[in-house]
């Protein structure tokens, strides 16, 4: 079998070893910011995992991620962000990754191998049509992430995959295939440096920009957030004094009527006549906010309040 991409030598690896500390930590920050710029080459297929993801979450369906070692690390990350950053409902993740709760601790390598395990875990997170899963491996060959694309296949979910090592299985399988083709590591084969690097960069890309899709994003603020602590109160309350040009208090009162709800907080602010009300016309525009400001606008008549309603130059809207 010929030697991926993954397990081959780097070309600056020679000594690497007896090399004085400053040397050796240069390289291996060289070496991550190359790996990083992997990505910039995955972005339209990023682009198109997204818009799926977000049409299944958008449907009611599920999305997975499955994963074995550091990769799994990558993915749990992610994963376990989406409901605080962006209010996804924590019953529509689930998390696959070898080894089950034991890889927290352990991380050992011989659950990557275990393909009973990834059918079984797939079986029981339900996964199916309607939902969605990305699997993630350096290799694109690891046993565990390759039995659960291929079972989320055969039920009827959509499938991703993000590899390291071009024409790996995963990709081939997958009904978008996210290929990272990073360098060979500066220590062969530990691909929980560069490869998990681009891993990282490229999940959070894929998380934000579906956030985006789902109306979760207005300008560079996080509007549906879950403020569950002191800290993200405060945000909470910058975000809609920010949006809505109210003072910090106001925002304060705003989010005590709305129940904590950004989005629900700024349409009050710019005439909704009730929490529910700002809620309906929410479901309105598929819970996105700036059309629902439009929506205030022109029920009324008039510019609502100072909010914005479009984006400024050089902002990504709705």
């Amino acid at each position: 079998m010929a030697e991926t991409r993954t397990e081959a030598l780097h070309q600056n690896a020679e000594g690497l070893d007896i090399q004085a500390p400053d040397a050796i930590l240069s390289s291996l920050a060289n070496a991550q910011i190359e790996a990083a710029k992997a990505v910039r080459g995955a972005i339209p297929a990023i682009a198109k995992a997204a818009e799926i993801i977000a049409s299944r979450l958008n449907s009611g369906g599920k999305l997975a991620y499955a994963a074995a070692g550091s990769s799994g690390l990558m993915a749990l990350a992610d994963a376990l962000e989406l409901p605080g950053t962006f209010g996804i409902q924590r019953d529509r993740i689930a998390i696959l990754i070898a080894g089950g709760d034991d890889a927290f601790k352990t991380l050992a390598g011989g659950p990557e191998d275990d393909t009973d395990e990834a059918s079984a875990a797939v079986a029981a997170a339900g996964i199916g049509e309607g939902d969605c899963l990305i699997a993630v491996s350096a290799s694109g060959s690891t046993p565990y992430a390759v039995r659960a694309i291929e079972d989320a296949r055969r039920r009827g979910a959509a499938t991703i995959a993000i590899a390291n090592n071009k024409d790996a299985p995963l990709l081939r399988l997958a009904d978008i295939a996210i290929l990272l083709e990073t360098p060979p590591e500066l220590i062969a084969g530990s691909t929980r440096m560069g490869a998990g690097t681009a891993q990282k960069i490229a999940l959070n890309m894929l998380s934000t920009l579906t956030a985006i899709h789902l109306g979760h994003v207005h300008d560079g603020y996080m509007v549906n957030l879950m403020a569950d602590n002191i800290k993200l109160r405060g945000r909470a309350a910058r975000i809609v004094a920010a949006i809505s040009g109210r003072d910090r208090d106001d925002a304060a009162q705003l989010l005590e009527k709305s129940g904590g709800v950004i989005k629900t907080a700024i349409l009050l602010a710019a005439g909704a006549a009730s929490a529910d009300a700002a809620q309906k016309i929410l479901e309105g525009t598929g819970h996105k906010l700036r059309p629902a400001l439009s929506a205030i606008e022109g029920s009324m008549g008039r510019k609502a309040s100072v909010l914005k309603t479009e984006p400024e130059k050089g902002q990504q809207g709705d």
